[in-house]
């Protein structure tokens, strides 16, 4: 079965194989062995043959059926010819091999019968919890306890009545009877109240008689369903750590190991990713890999949307990058240098690019940011403030502690005066304004903001710089600095996403168009007033 095809297949113009410098992504990580950083571009040819990948999937009714994620890697061959692998993610219409594409990792092969096996009987379980959860004394139970209920509301609502009305008589023999007649009349009161307590606890014991039965029929059901639970939770873990162990991933050093050896706390699905297929076929066909692109396509889940690129999944494929890449010279990259826009002996400006983080992740695959490429000549070096992941421009740190605290301050104070420039989706019709709009995070949707009544005051000013078609050029000056405020004020307080905004509505770009331009702030030694600029770069 032919796998790897030709380049000229997809590109018969392309000459240049591998570009790195202009890689709109990088998969990384970090050598376990050697602690260098390993990375590999998804570059504009790589890009570009995937979306002839996707002409060939738009006319293919089984893979427009299923919605999944693709990928195409280009490789090498020991005679420097450049061919191209497919892969995509799990199965596709139940199948795990396809001609043409790269085949599962060996370890679904081998316990391909136990895995459909276990399959079954997980889903024979989900029919029994279906079955018992849909039991008809369910119904049953619930239409006697809502007439049991009436009744008891009903029977309370004329014993209060008639407390009432004893009551008033009480008063009233009170103030009319005296002696022996007033404590028989009172007495009768009495017995009127014990028997309406008598009513009320022959109702109850009617109504446990009728409740009692179905109730433990329920609760036998209710442990039924938690046994089946935790037996289907028990087989699904036996049948994950069979997989995990099967599972033997390759580098391009030789080195095999298992997935739980790599990292025993791996969710279910891992190694059947685009990634680790692609790079596992590569690894054990002697092949070079020289730049990868992920997609997704058919119908949208989430934020995933047909024909849009996707960086490496965050819990599967990620943290196995470093450990993949291993002995890829290749891949084996310093860390491209950040444009420095301004440096004295206080502090430091860089024109962060999009795509780079302003400081390291919580994880060991988001290390790679500004601050820590600057602290490899820096040690000392301080953020004081930071841009989204995908926005770039004018990113400032500082050089000193007492340059950290004064900038500090007037990021604060909001002394510092940001301007930002975008292009929406769109046609904004007044040529500048003022937005209000208070968020807060969306607890459902991280990293999400959405607008709130109760969120925090966020205000922006904005500036129309140029129409075209629709697509509008905005300028922005926040007086705030909240999360995501330029997205969601744009998306939301114009009507207008930003374009390439993925998380708001902006469409598919190749980034996502919002550009920090200017930052002017009072130097923390100089006192002096200092604008840092970074060139537009769309």
């Amino acid at each position: 079965m032919t796998v790897a095809l030709p380049l000229a297949l997809y590109e018969p113009e392309a000459i240049a194989p591998h570009e790195a410098p202009c890689a709109a992504y990088w998969y990384e990580g970090r050598c376990p062995s050697t602690g260098d950083w390993l990375r590999l571009p998804r570059s504009p040819l790589a890009e570009s043959v995937a979306r002839r990948v996707m002409d060939e999937l738009a006319v293919d009714p089984i893979c427009s059926q299923e919605g999944k994620m693709y990928g195409v890697l280009l490789a090498a061959t020991a005679t420097a010819e450049i061919q191209v692998l497919k892969a995509f993610s799990g199965t596709l219409q139940g199948q795990t091999d396809r001609p043409g594409w790269v085949p599962p990792l060996p370890a679904r092969q081998t316990l391909r019968t136990a895995e459909i096996e276990t399959l079954h009987q997980l889903e024979q379980m989900k029919q029994q919890l279906q079955e018992l959860h849909s039991l008809p004394i369910r119904q049953q139970y619930a239409e006697v306890k809502q007439f049991c209920d009436q009744q008891r509301q009903q029977m309370g609502d004329r014993h209060r009545q008639r407390q009432q009305h004893r009551q008033q008589q009480r008063v009233v023999l009170q103030q009319t009877l005296l002696g022996t007649e007033q404590a028989i009349a009172l007495e009768s009161l009495d017995q009127q109240s014990r028997q309406d307590g008598s009513e009320l606890r022959h109702l109850k014991r009617q109504h446990r008689q009728q409740l009692q039965p179905l109730e433990e029929a329920i609760a036998q059901a209710d442990a039924q369903m938690r046994q089946i639970k935790q037996a289907r939770k028990q087989l699904s873990r036996s049948l994950q750590s069979q997989l995990h162990e099967a599972y033997q991933l390759t580098n391009f050093a030789g080195e095999w190991r298992s997935l739980p050896d790599l990292n025993p706390h791996l969710p279910s699905g891992t190694g059947d990713c685009c990634a680790p297929k692609l790079l596992y076929y590569a690894a054990t066909h002697q092949l070079t890999p020289l730049a990868m692109a992920e997609f997704w396509w058919g119908p949208s889940q989430g934020d995933r949307v047909a024909g849009r690129f996707y960086e490496a999944c965050a819990d599967r494929c990620q943290p196995l990058m470093g450990f993949m890449l291993s002995g890829l010279s290749q891949a084996i990259a310093s860390q491209p240098s950040l444009p420095i826009l301004y440096e004295d002996d206080w502090l430091v400006a860089v024109d962060k690019p999009a795509g780079l983080l302003s400081v390291p992740g919580r994880t060991s695959d988001r290390q790679d940011s500004v601050l820590s490429r600057l602290r490899s000549r820096l040690p000392h070096v301080t953020a004081v403030h930071r841009l989204d992941q995908d926005t770039s421009g004018v990113l400032l740190l500082a050089k000193t502690p007492e340059s950290d605290r004064a900038l500090r301050q007037q990021f604060q104070a909001r002394q510092v005066r940001k301007t930002y420039e975008a292009i929406v989706i769109g046609h904004v019709a007044t040529d500048q304004g003022h937005i209000d709009l208070p968020l807060q995070a969306d607890p459902d949707h991280a990293p999400r903001q959405l607008v709130h009544p109760q969120g925090k005051t966020s205000h922006t000013h904005y500036r129309v710089v140029d129409r075209q078609g629709d697509r509008t050029r905005l300028e922005f000056a926040p007086i705030t600095g909240r999360t995501h405020q330029l997205r969601v004020h744009a998306a939301q307080g114009l009507g207008c996403p930003i374009w390439g905004d993925r998380l708001y509505g902006g469409g598919v770009a190749d980034r996502l168009h919002l550009h920090a331009h200017h930052l002017t702030l009072c130097h923390p030694h100089r006192q002096t007033w200092l604008t840092l600029s970074a060139p537009l770069p769309f």
